[in-house]
């Protein structure tokens, strides 16, 4: 049993060494949007939390999106802001991919985004950006996968860059200023629209496919899929030719010199990968050397110890009933439980071998992700505050959701016991969470999620919803941390439910502090709590998927993102609900606006501020499956 005690001791040692080591951005990157935000006019009011000695990583600071405690998106919008952005300051954050400056005030020229080199999403629209973007604007922005410039004022010739953009899939600039011809885009974009321009000529056959709306308002356009008709044949409009007609002897010189220099680029390019690489797996065979020598050292294992736990592990049935994979122990340390054993057995042995890395930190705890050699990749999660019970009812919970076994809830594996602490392990989701693919990634992940995946998405946690009723239909809260962090999505889009059901384990001081029932009207103005706080929580999730707004309910000040509850309200008593869909899905000419305002007024039924008005959780779920496609 002390080979069990130690082997967690040194685990949880471990895992707050890896926290301490990765949880948090560079000072770089933190002094760096420090320095962006003093760019900004009325920044100190607006950008009030983004303050020094806090991780901007900690969920604290407004619009700054991090996954694994990597900065990687700047959601900026509906901030009024204005000023002159800072763009050197952003080019230090080298996670991001996502930058949104969204609905503020900005004006003047479009500012120097093309030091952004790694940037895949640039989201600049409703502002007053003005004049000609230089036509070599998009050249090094080579991993960018949606231009959104439109509402602002931009003119000039569309940047021919453009069409250098292989990875392409959204461009987005109506409602400017727009003149000249457009240019042959042939990449495969999902979403494009050139609306209420100034633009003349044919339209390129490439773009005919977006039908006559994405093309209107540009009264020199002529050519399918509009019914104007050219006067007379016209070429499509390409890339500006730089070089002139002359003999070979002129032109094949260049030829080569590019070749050459295409060579010496690519020499360095792969000579700095090499050394990056090197650095990296220095630093993990580093690493993990150092953790095995700790073990060595610290807790020696016996042959014959080392044979019983492999025996544990074919038999994990058996020992489990026991008490878990190593055992029970009089001083309430033992090895890791399994709950569940479909994804394989395990024991802390695996764990302390696995390739580790820091996830984030909720309310609950800290959470790592841990590859082991089996190939199964777990998430860990650390939580100190689940000290509500004795270990022999805990036990009993655990086991409990070990054995459920749904396609929208996330059943966990193992779990450890300790006083202080405990661990809990689930299986990891490389799609990540809602949270993250809707406002995060902006990569293909979010491009995926279409109307048809949102309404799916919608009625799997609804589904999820029904059984946790069923299954802990005695609780105060069958749920009570419902929010799109906590829907992981499955490749298929598939939302899985996690952290539910752990209010009776949870203290109440942290609970109060950590679980998104505790943020709803019905505890804030009440200090009351019953099931219709999670029926609220569903309705933030279902606004937040039509909308696509980042809820400002999420933060635990109120700043930053959209207040949904409230803008919904707003424009379903002006009757401008059709407003309120996300301008994604509204893009889509195949998808129904009735259908998706169905589910809208279905989130604000339940999102009423009276709980007494507010939908029963049983007809939430009636409807939401009744939603139509």
């Amino acid at each position: 049993m002390a080979t069990a005690a130690n082997s967690i001791l040194l685990l949880l040692l471990f895992l707050s060494f890896l926290s301490l080591s990765t949880a948090q951005p560079s000072p770089s990157e933190t002094q760096a949007l420090l320095k962006l935000k003093q760019s900004l006019i009325n920044s100190d009011k607006i950008l009030s939390t983004w303050i020094p000695n806090v991780s901007p990583c900690s969920g604290t600071w407004i619009g700054v999106i991090c996954f694994d405690n990597v900065i990687t998106g700047l959601h900026l919008s509906d901030l009024q802001l204005s000023g002159t952005i800072d763009v050197d300051a952003i080019v230090e954050i080298r996670g991001l991919r996502t930058l949104s400056f969204v609905n503020n005030s900005f004006t003047g020229p479009i500012p120097q985004f093309h030091k952004l080199g790694a940037i895949k999403s640039l989201l600049l629209q409703q502002n007053q950006f003005s004049g000609p973007i230089p036509g070599d604007f998009f050249s090094q922005l080579t991993s960018l996968k949606k231009v959104w410039l439109s509402g602002n004022k931009f003119s000039g010739n569309i940047p021919p860059s453009l069409t250098e953009l292989d990875l392409l899939k959204e461009l987005h600039l109506e409602g400017n200023e727009f003149s000249g011809q457009l240019p042959s885009l042939k990449q495969d974009m999902k979403s494009f629209d050139v609306s209420n321009n100034k633009l003349e000529g044919p339209i390129p056959e490439s773009l005919v496919r977006f039908g006559p709306v994405s093309f209107a308002g540009n009264e020199g356009l002529c050519g399918k899929p509009l019914e104007k008709q050219c006067d007379s044949p016209s070429s499509e409009y390409t890339l500006p030719d730089s070089k002139t007609e002359s003999s070979s002897s002129s032109w094949v010189p260049q030829v080569i010199g590019l070749v050459i220099m295409a060579v010496i680029m690519a020499v360095i390019f792969l000579f700095v990968k090499s050394r990056q690489r090197k650095r990296e797996d220095d630093f993990s065979v580093v690493s993990r050397d150092s953790i095995k020598s700790l073990l060595q050292v610290r807790v020696p294992i016996s042959r014959a110890s080392s044979a019983s736990e492999r025996v544990g592990r074919r038999n994990v049935g058996e020992s489990s009933k026991k008490g878990g994979m190593g055992g029970g122990s009089r001083n309430g340390i033992g090895d890791i439980v399994m709950v569940n054993d479909e994804k394989g057995s395990f024991g802390l042995q695996d764990l302390m071998k696995a390739a580790a890395e820091v996830l984030g930190n909720g309310g609950l705890g800290s959470a790592y992700k841990a590859a082991m050699a089996t190939g199964l990749s777990v998430v860990v999660k650390r939580m100190r505050e689940m000290n509500k019970i004795g270990k022999d009812v805990f036990d009993a919970e655990m086991r409990q959701f070990g054995r459920i076994r749904h396609a929208n809830i996330l059943t966990p594996l193992a779990y450890h016991y300790r006083r202080e602490e405990k661990l809990f392990v689930t299986e990891y989701k490389p799609k990540g969470s809602l949270l993250y693919v809707l406002h995060g990634d902006r990569g293909m992940s979010h491009a995926e999620l279409t109307w048809p995946n949102r309404l799916k998405i919608a009625k799997g946690i609804a589904r999820g919803l029904s059984f946790l009723y069923t299954e802990f239909s005695t609780y105060d809260l069958p749920h009570g941390n419902l929010k799109s962090s906590n829907v992981l999505l499955t490749d298929d889009y598939e939302p899985l439910l996690s952290d539910y059901a752990f209010q009776p384990l949870i203290n109440p001081s942290i609970a109060v502090q950590s679980m998104f029932a505790y943020k709803t009207p019905d505890y804030v103005q009440n200090q009351k709590l019953s099931q219709k706080a999670d029926v609220y929580c569903l309705g933030i999730i279902i606004l937040e998927l039509i909308t696509g707004k980042f809820p400002s309910q999420y933060h635990s000040n109120g700043k930053g993102g959209t207040d949904v509850v409230q803008w919904v309200l707003t424009a379903i008593s002006e009757r401008r609900e059709a407003e309120l869909i996300d301008p994604e899905l509204k893009n889509n000419a195949s998808n129904k606006t009735s259908n998706m305002l169905q589910l809208l007024l279905i989130g604000a039924a339940c999102t009423e501020s009276n709980p007494e008005q507010r939908l029963h959780m049983k007809e939430a779920i009636r409807r939401i499956e009744e939603a139509q496609l």
